[in-house]
């Protein structure tokens, strides 16, 4: 008996360090090639996402583009107030840059924090955490597509599918506003 839960215990850590090293190894690798931009009069003007709804809205001159399903970090409710709290910020932003070779499939670059967020966190004497993206799944996790709705997962990030991640690239140019609502 004891023999038993020795072997399965070693079996299970070689299989979580299997994982881990996957994981480490595909971040590393990076996103692929990031989709050519849609024309002008394609692209959003406004991003909106509501956290209740687990939904992001692109919008172009008040008329709907798209709707995604999102998910967000893993204490959604709430505005994020500091590094490491887990929760997606609240407010208005901006898309201000982009990364094609991130940890996650591409990703938009959040401008949280903003001077509002900066100084509540000065005033209590913490970092108010920064690097919020959107973006698709974990390098090498893809497959997951859908299923990675099921929970709410990310650090403080909204996450897409791979797909979806290629399509918003293309029609969310840098500079385009972003209200994320409760």
């Amino acid at each position: 008996m004891i023999r038993r839960a020795i072997v399965f215990f070693g079996c299970l850590c070689l299989c979580a360090g299997g994982l881990i090293a996957y994981t480490q190894v595909m971040i590393r690798i990076g996103s692929g090639s990031p989709p050519v931009m849609a024309a002008p009069g394609q692209q959003a003007d406004m991003i909106v996402v509501d956290k209740t709804a687990r939904t992001l809205t692109l919008l172009q001159k008040g008329s709907l583009i798209r709707v995604y399903k999102v998910s967000l970090g893993a204490h959604p409710q709430g505005h994020k107030t500091q590094e490491g709290d887990e929760r997606t910020p609240e407010g208005s932003y901006v898309i201000d840059w982009r990364n094609d070779n991130s940890i996650a499939h591409l990703s938009l670059h959040i401008s949280y924090p903003n001077q509002e967020d900066a100084d509540q966190a000065a005033a209590r004497g913490i970092s108010p955490g920064g690097n919020i993206m959107l973006h698709g799944i974990l390098n090498g996790w893809g497959g997951l597509g859908g299923w990675h709705r099921l929970w709410d997962w990310t650090n403080g990030c909204i996450a897409v599918t791979n797909e979806e991640m290629q399509e918003i690239w293309s029609l969310v140019p840098t500079g385009t506003p972003i209200r994320i609502e409760a």
